[in-house]
Parts: C-alpha cells; sequence; structure tokens
C-alpha cells in the first residue's frame, strides 16, 4: 500500500471538488493502492470562534461583491463538471473549522475518517449547514455512527486543539500555502483540485512499480 496524505479543510470548495476527482478514479480502481490520511489546514486560522457572515467574509476577502461573485461562478462551473449539488446560497455563516478538524481527527481514531470529510462536505456545500455549531457536529458524528453524547463532551472541551494546530503549522512550515494539497507516498506533492485522469495515471504507475517482476515480463 501507498500512503496518500491528503490536507484540506472541510470549508475549502476546491478540496470537495478535488476529493470528488479523486473519488471517481478510485471507485474505476476498487483495488486501488492508496491509504488515505487527512490532515488539518485552516484556510482562515484567525476567524472569530462563532464564525462570521459570509457575505461578509468573501467581499472582504476577495476585495468586494463582484470579484467574490467572479471567483465563485468559476468555482460553482468546476463543481458543476464534478458532477457536485453545491448549493452556495444556501450558506449563511463561515464557520471557524477547528472542532471540524478535531472531528475529523477523533473519527480518524475510530477507522471513520474519510466518512467525516464527506459528510462535512456535505453538510457544509449541500445542506448550508453551519459546521462550526457543536450540536451539528455532533448530528455528523452521529450519522456515521459515532457516538454523540461523547462527541459533544469532546467538543465541550479544548481535546486536540492544541494538536489541530500543531499540525496545520506543521504543513505551512514544509511549505504548504493552498488546499487540497495532497503527498503521495511520503514524497511526490500534487498540489490543487487535480482531475481524475491525473488520478488514473497515478494508480496505473504505482501498480506498475508494485507489480512482481515475473507480471512485468
Amino acid at each position: 500500500m501507498v500512503k496518500l496524505d491528503i490536507i484540506s479543510d472541510p470549508i475549502c470548495p476546491w478540496c470537495y471538488i478535488g476529493k470528488t476527482r479523486l473519488d471517481e478514479a478510485l471507485a474505476e480502481a476498487p483495488e486501488h493502492p492508496f491509504t488515505i490520511e487527512w490532515h488539518p489546514f485552516q484556510l482562515n486560522p484567525d476567524m472569530p470562534k462563532e464564525g462570521m457572515d459570509r457575505r461578509t467574509y468573501l467581499e472582504t476577502k476577495f476585495g468586494g461583491k463582484e470579484a467574490a461573485v467572479r471567483v465563485y461562478a468559476q468555482i460553482a462551473q468546476a463543481a458543476e463538471e464534478a458532477g457536485l449539488n453545491i448549493d452556495f446560497g444556501a450558506i449563511k455563516r463561515t464557520p471557524n473549522t477547528i472542532d471540524a478538524h478535531r472531528l475529523i481527527h477523533w473519527a480518524g481514531l475510530e477507522g471513520r475518517q474519510t466518512a467525516a470529510v464527506s459528510a462535512l462536505f456535505r453538510a457544509y456545500f449541500e445542506e448550508g449547514k453551519d459546521i462550526g455549531d457543536a450540536q451539528i457536529l455532533a448530528d455528523i458524528a452521529e450519522s456515521i455512527e459515532m457516538d454523540r453524547d461523547v462527541t459533544l463532551r469532546l467538543l465541550a472541551g479544548d481535546a486536540d486543539v492544541e494538536m489541530v494546530r500543531e499540525r496545520d503549522a506543521h504543513s505551512r512550515k514544509m511549505g504548504v500555502t493552498g488546499v487540497p494539497t495532497f503527498i503521495v507516498g511520503q514524497r511526490h506533492v500534487v498540489p490543487g483540485a487535480q482531475p481524475a485522469e491525473l488520478w488514473r495515471r497515478v494508480i496505473q504507475d504505482i501498480r506498475e512499480q508494485l507489480a512482481p517482476e515475473a507480471d512485468k515480463e
């Protein structure tokens, strides 16, 4: 097996698009060589704990309404081409994602990490839910067969907050400046929401490299 590390933020639309394109390639190769692990990266590490109004956030980030509309028109087109039903109009708040990243970490301890990532993307981008809200996160945890009450108790404290921040800082020290960022076999960095075709080629190349010599003859 080959490690595929994915550095991502659950409010990053390109991360959702990138995951969907990767999933397309993986679905065509059910015996793919990857062992996948998700790693935290906060697009907005200084976001207030309660988050902020999404329109205010976007216009501030992109320098006005027109620029924000222009950027998100491109994202919406890419999402549609990937087969996603993103409802940007339903998203009212941009959350702080530290707690969402904690949930992803806890899900990983139970072997449900990718399920948690998928559920967070759907909740935020397709259902317009505030994934900075503890009750919403507990609902997501329960939907992937994690214990809702335990999740709420953990979210009420600061368990693993510093660990998530340290992992985020580690990625930045490695040179990661944007997400999604994929690291194949702990060596090859693949930045951005790459097309499914690239992942098909990567999977094929890895299979050829891992094949026994007899199979290559």
